[in-house]
């Protein structure tokens, strides 16, 4: 059976470390890293991530700084609070919680939130920056920020200790929110990565020769146990609610991976819930600690 990547447990030692060093950076430099989040709107989803996002920034001594506008909020209104954020000294990380409401413009809000606070990583001069890497080691002093899922996913293989050098890699899913980004990292770490997608000729041949699988399809359980060669590692990035009459709910949380056939023949393999999810969050702290340092640094 495969050994489970835990990765609430990842990400809680994580944000410890990362809590540490936000105090020895504030005693030595004076500079307090804070993140500001903007909520418009009340949809119940979003409530959620901004209350884990305040939970875990309390965990790591950053200074959390919510905004909150209504859900027909002007975009004028949204473009000049950005624009206060990005001057605002005290603030290292601006994160506009998506989805926003349809007659916003998502795309305008991103482009306008400075690349050097961007700890989402979503913005295209970060994407740019980082596709001109050549190592994943370069990325501090690039003062490149990486989109955080995909960024959790590269933590848990490196902690989990997983051979990525020479490694043959097969990310399914080829979304620039995952499966392009991780694909870039992994390159980027010396791994040879093929990307797939639901149109791949043999998909199933494919990912039984790889030593490393991401799944990143948002399908539920779409690849199957028999596709994972003998000894590989899964990280199943997938989060898909289905029907199950068993459960209390009425319903449960499953990857796209079928992980209990998974883990008869996968060496490590992530868990949904508790896998890369938690990864997400902690990866956000962490890009929100190296902007203040970047600005201490200044």
């Amino acid at each position: 059976m495969a050994q489970i990547i835990d990765g609430k447990a990842v990400s809680e030692q994580l944000k410890a470390e990362i809590g540490a060093a936000v105090l020895k950076l504030r005693e030595e430099t004076g500079v307090q890293a804070g993140l500001a989040v903007i909520l418009v709107g009340e949809d119940p989803a979003s409530q959620v991530y901004v209350k884990n996002k305040g939970i875990s920034c309390k965990q790591c001594n950053i200074n959390s700084i919510e905004h909150r506008l209504p859900a027909d909020a002007k975009q004028e209104d949204l473009m000049a609070l950005i624009d206060k954020l990005n001057n605002d000294p005290a603030i290292h990380g601006i994160l506009c919680q998506l989805p926003l409401p349809k007659h916003l413009d998502e795309n305008q809000v991103l482009l306008a939130i400075d690349p050097a606070k961007d700890v989402d990583g979503f913005h295209p001069m970060n994407v740019g920056k980082f596709m001109t890497l050549k190592k994943f080691s370069d990325m501090a002093d690039a003062g490149v920020f990486l989109p955080c899922t995909p960024y959790g996913c590269i933590e848990l293989l490196q902690r989990s200790g997983v051979k990525l050098d020479g490694a043959n890699a097969v990310v399914i899913g080829r979304s620039n929110i995952v499966g392009k980004p991780v694909a870039m990292m992994l390159m980027s770490l010396n791994c040879t990565v093929t990307i797939c997608h639901s149109r791949t000729k043999n998909l199933a041949d494919v990912v039984r020769a790889a030593d490393i699988v991401v799944a990143a399809i948002g399908s539920p359980e779409f690849v199957k146990g028999d596709w994972i060669g003998k000894g590989a590692t899964v990280i199943d990035v997938g989060v898909n609610r289905i029907s199950d009459p068993a459960a209390k709910s009425g319903t449960r949380l499953v990857g796209d991976v079928e992980y209990a056939a998974a883990s008869e023949n996968a060496a490590f393999i992530t868990p949904v819930p508790g896998g890369v999810g938690p990864m997400t969050i902690a990866m956000l702290m962490k890009n929100t600690l190296m902007s203040a340092q970047r600005a201490a640094n200044k």
